[in-house]
């Protein structure tokens, strides 16, 4: 990869990274003032809102940092199984989004399409799902502040062992991700969100 291009890659990849942090905040804003006011209009449209800062923003924004961070990661002497933190880095971004995918495509959904069923006036109520979207927009800043300060600080040094332990590696997440999320949607799915 070129000086030039390798600048453009990193700047795609900050801007996406930091645009989905805050995308997150804003989210997380919206489902405390969803939970907590008591304004029927003001609850109604903070699942809405929701809804649309997650498909239009959060979703595009975290498959862009996940591709431009995998172009970096590859095209750069940093390389994806070379250093400790790029690897978890990578691991941790893939975790978050396939999860983000999974509560948007559903929780996140739903919400939005429940508090269009309530009578105009009357107000919605999210019950426990309003609790659990609230943990989820916490527990993403978290891993996303993770990922930044890993970005920064690059602990652990380089990866001593072969090729073969890392793809061993990946293939073992991806598998306990499989599970995870099959277990989600098999074992109570939209359920254990209160829906």
């Amino acid at each position: 990869m070129t000086p030039r291009l390798r600048k453009v890659g990193l700047i795609a990849h900050i801007a996406s990274s930091v645009g989905w942090l805050g995308a997150v905040a804003a989210f997380l804003v919206l489902s405390i003032e969803g939970l907590t006011s008591r304004d029927a209009g003001t609850v109604h449209a903070a699942y809405i809102a929701m809804n649309l800062i997650g498909e239009l923003i959060i979703v595009p924004l975290s498959l862009a940092a996940l591709a431009t961070g995998l172009i970096q990661a590859l095209g750069t002497e940093w390389g994806l199984f070379r250093h400790y933190w790029v690897l978890v880095k990578f691991v941790l971004t893939i975790g978050a989004t396939a999860l983000l995918l999974l509560h948007q495509f559903t929780a996140v959904a739903e919400a939005a399409k429940r508090m269009s069923s309530f009578p105009v006036g009357a107000l919605p109520d999210a019950g426990r799902l309003g609790i659990q979207l609230i943990v989820d927009a916490t527990l993403a800043i978290v891993v996303l502040l993770v990922v930044t300060a890993l970005s920064v600080v690059k602990p652990w040094g380089k990866i001593t062992w072969g090729r073969r332990q890392s793809t061993v590696l990946i293939a073992g997440f991806a598998l306990i991700l499989a599970i995870v999320i099959a277990r989600h949607l098999l074992g109570g799915g939209l359920r254990h969100h209160g829906l």
